[in-house]
């Protein structure tokens, strides 16, 4: 049997003083399944875009699953300006 995904839901607002506290409770769960929630984020800032992008690339080379779910249309729309459409999905 696979192992659960363990949950992150992101903060309202996601800009430079939420960097480290996300990049570090994502690190805590490297390894294992992983679903980030991003209903709730209405401001997403470009330091913490390119700590889930990392965390997007990290996962993949370890071959564990990770997901974005719940986007938020804020979420959505301000990742897709910043020019990271394809992180959702």
């Amino acid at each position: 049997m696979s192992e659960p995904p363990a949950q992150v839901a992101l903060t309202d607002i996601l800009d430079l003083t939420e960097a480290r506290p996300l990049a570090e409770a994502l690190a805590a769960l490297r390894g294992r399944p992983l679903q980030v929630n991003a209903s709730a984020v209405s401001r997403l800032g470009a330091l913490c875009l390119q700590v889930l992008i990392a965390a997007r690339r990290t996962w993949a080379a370890d071959g564990a699953p990770f997901a974005i779910v719940g986007v938020s249309p804020a979420f959505a729309e301000q990742s897709a300006r910043l020019g990271a459409q394809g992180l959702v999905g």
